[in-house]
């Protein structure tokens, strides 16, 4: 029975992807069937984590998010939870042997998000680096399958694809960030008179971001390269889509990239990958 109720947990992770991230839950769908269910029990976790800290405003945020690491640890302990996103992510860590201090790190920024509403160059970078960089350090150990050798080689790559990803994410939701939650990431810029120079500034660092996370993904296995591949070449159109964007439009829209230019998207990702155009 408990093979069964694992199954469930790991499928409750798939339908938390598939309902919060039809990008994310596509490029996971590129993955070989063989790592794909570690992805998304790592994907449920960090997004509950997300959750609880940007939308739960009518709760104690802190008092939940406590209480999620506390029933995480119980889970890890015990071997088991009956929260089933925890236990899928219980499985996962212990199958790759996901360090702990990826995980405290990531939960140490959450918790920035809690009460810290403007960064420094120093705090942006630590927020970055524990929002974004170890869960993709946390996917590369699912990737390497324990090979440390690879894993040492691709690290700064797939740490650099996080903070690609999180930058975007940044500059999309900008209008979300400061009207609702009053916050603002970006360090040295008055996001809320944002203009075509500071985006420029903004852009240039993320383009950087993805260049040296490209190598890297040319060196992933081959069960992981097309599922990464697809996930950069979305969030690139989706920085270029913010690049041609008027920075007042950024400021009063979310900037997205439509299902038909995703599937469109996926289509020429699959003849570069096929053609090993990479």
């Amino acid at each position: 029975m408990s093979n069964l109720f694992n199954k469930v947990s790991i499928g409750c992770s798939k339908l938390v992807t598939k309902s919060y991230s039809t990008s994310f839950s596509l490029a996971v769908k590129m993955l070989a069937p063989s790592i794909r269910n570690a992805i998304y029990s790592i994907y449920g976790f960090v997004r509950f984590a997300d959750e609880i800290v940007d939308t739960f405003h009518n709760y104690d945020k802190e008092y939940l998010l406590d209480d999620f690491e506390k029933e995480y640890y119980k889970a890890y302990q015990q071997k088991i939870s009956l929260n089933p996103i925890l236990n899928a992510f219980q499985l996962t860590v212990k199958q790759y042997n996901i360090d702990n201090d990826l995980i405290q790190s990531f939960l140490k920024s959450m918790r920035l998000d809690l009460t810290k509403l403007n960064y420094d160059k120093e705090d942006y970078e630590e927020y970055i680096y524990g929002s974004a960089d170890v869960v993709g350090l946390m996917c590369l150990k699912v990737f390497v399958k324990g090979d440390l050798d690879s894993y040492n080689t691709l690290k700064e790559p797939a740490m650099r694809l996080g903070s690609a990803f999180q930058k975007v994410n940044f500059l999309r939701d900008l209008k979300e960030d400061i009207e609702v939650l009053n916050r603002s990431y970006f360090p040295n810029i008055d996001i809320q008179n944002l203009n075509n120079i500071s985006k420029s500034k903004i852009i240039k660092e993320i383009e950087l971001d993805f260049k040296l996370a490209y190598i890297g993904i040319k060196g992933l296995p081959k069960e992981a390269k097309f599922g990464v591949y697809t996930a950069f070449i979305y969030y690139k159109c989706l920085l270029n889509k913010l690049k041609r964007t008027p920075s007042t439009k950024i400021m009063s829209t979310r900037i997205r990239v439509s299902n038909s230019r995703k599937i469109s998207l996926l289509a020429q990702s699959f003849v570069t990958y096929k053609l090993n155009l990479m």
